[in-house]
């Protein structure tokens, strides 16, 4: 018996050395993964902070660290992270550099220890349409859940997270909420609630406070490609390439060049998917969709000339197409929070409108936007002074080179020359006339039935 409880006494003895040295190594050298939780949380945010997680999940030694400043933003980005970090089987630390407000407090819940900076705060997180007006009771009910579950997860007090979200919420401790008012610490009442567990001045002053003395920083932020995707999704940007691309595709359209403009707007339309895509927003449907518009819409203008179904019907799955792109999945907090969508494709559509009627004015009449987009235009029209230019084609004949939509190019008087229609819609190959010239915008009419040749 004496030797069985001494060979017992030894295992025991050995595997409390084995855990110290295993402790020890844990706490030497450490790698850690820090993820800077600044400015807004945008659809940009929540790829990189799934990349970092997962890269740290495939260290052993790692440690995950949210560095965190900022006022909030999107609630639907917010969870994503937060579900990120909880998952994450690399120890979390969250540093409140300054404040955690709105999302950014559900964000820094998600781990399992958070430091503060002295004179930080962390709280008000109800959420917030774009217009400032508080979000429905669904989104704030569906707010609500997720911080008390979150605060649960990681052993704090759930109801004063959902006094930060709920100013109906009360809690027992009046000195620290009052009635009618939503909750935010500061530092030292986050420390006294047990919402931060110690206070630190530096992302490495964090890390020691929990046994981390010799680390290695892997990561240096947002590489490029995410910097850029969280650039191209912010709602301005947005909005822009949707109009430029809008324009390109017009003025393709209405000219029938295929020049330097349309390229910006292809450029545009797939920089904007592109970049909703990598933020899982849009999918190959919604790409499908917006080129099977432009498909319809060519088809419309080039093959059956007019304006019918088929146009109409590209039109509205273009439009279609970029709004479910803006919009991401179909759940309660996104659908019931369009207000950025709409304000971001209303947007586009009337700067699109704006470079709709800027090229239908001055597009025909302006040299300098021809050269540009690479009209040819024949040496001896270029060269003619503008009263001679009206004196040689008041009332020459010729025929459309291509189509006219309003403008195009055409043979009059045996030579080529850019011109526009008065408003109709003049397919190539058309016997047309010139109505008048207005400096050297050249304004032509389809030639009537009874003066066509034979």
């Amino acid at each position: 018996m004496m030797k069985i409880q001494y060979i017992k006494e030894q295992f025991v003895f050995l595997l409390l050395l084995f855990s110290l040295t295993g402790a020890s190594q844990v706490h030497g050298q450490t790698n850690v993964y820090v993820i800077e939780v600044s400015g807004d949380v945008d659809l940009g945010l929540g790829p990189y902070v799934e990349r970092v997680v997962a890269d740290a999940n495939n260290d052993p030694s790692a440690v995950v660290l949210l560095h965190v400043n900022t006022f909030g933003g999107r609630v639907d980005v917010a969870t994503k992270i937060k579900d990120a970090v909880i998952n994450s089987v690399s120890p979390t630390i969250a540093f409140v550099d300054k404040r955690a407000i709105s999302a950014g407090a559900l964000i820094t819940l998600s781990a399992e220890k958070i430091t503060m900076a002295p004179g930080g705060s962390i709280g008000a997180a109800t959420p917030v349409y774009q217009t400032g007006e508080k979000a429905s009771e669904k989104v704030v009910s569906y707010m609500r859940g997720e911080m008390r579950a979150t605060a649960e997860k990681n052993g704090r007090d759930p109801a004063i997270a959902e006094a930060m979200v709920d100013e109906e919420v009360v809690l027992s401790d009046t000195t620290l909420k009052r009635a009618g008012k939503l909750l935010t610490l500061t530092t030292e009442e986050a420390v006294d609630v047990g919402y931060c567990d110690t206070v630190v001045n530096s992302v490495e002053e964090a890390l020691s406070a929990f046994g981390y003395h010799d680390v290695v920083i892997q990561n240096a932020g947002m590489n490029w490609a995410e910097s850029l995707v969280r650039v191209l999704t912010s709602p301005f940007l947005s909005s822009l390439l949707i109009m430029l691309g809008l324009g390109g595709l017009f003025y393709a359209v209405k000219t029938g060049h295929f020049g330097a403009v349309s390229i910006v707007g292809i450029s545009a339309i797939v920089l904007f998917f592109g970049a909703q895509y990598l933020v899982n927003l849009a999918n190959a449907l919604e790409i499908i969709m917006f080129a099977a518009g432009v498909l319809l819409l060519g088809v419309e203008l080039f093959v059956i000339p007019g304006f019918g179904v088929a146009g109409v019907s590209g039109i509205i799955l273009m439009v279609l197409a970029l709004f479910l792109a803006l919009i991401g999945s179909f759940d309660a907090i996104s659908m019931d929070s369009l207000s950025t969508p709409l304000y971001t494709l209303a947007g586009a559509l009337v700067g699109f409108g704006v470079i709709a009627w800027l090229m239908i004015k001055f597009l025909p009449n302006s040299s300098a936007f021809r050269r540009f987009a690479l009209f040819e235009e024949s040496v001896g029209g270029a060269e003619l002074p503008e009263a001679a230019l009206e004196k040689r084609l008041r009332g020459a004949t010729g025929s459309a080179i291509t189509t006219l939509r309003p403008a195009g190019v055409a043979f009059l008087n045996g030579d080529q020359y850019d011109v526009v229609s008065d408003g109709e819609f003049i397919p190539a190959g058309q016997e047309i006339y010139v109505v008048h010239v207005e400096g050297r915008k050249i304004v032509v009419r389809r030639l009537p039935e009874m003066m066509r040749g034979e």
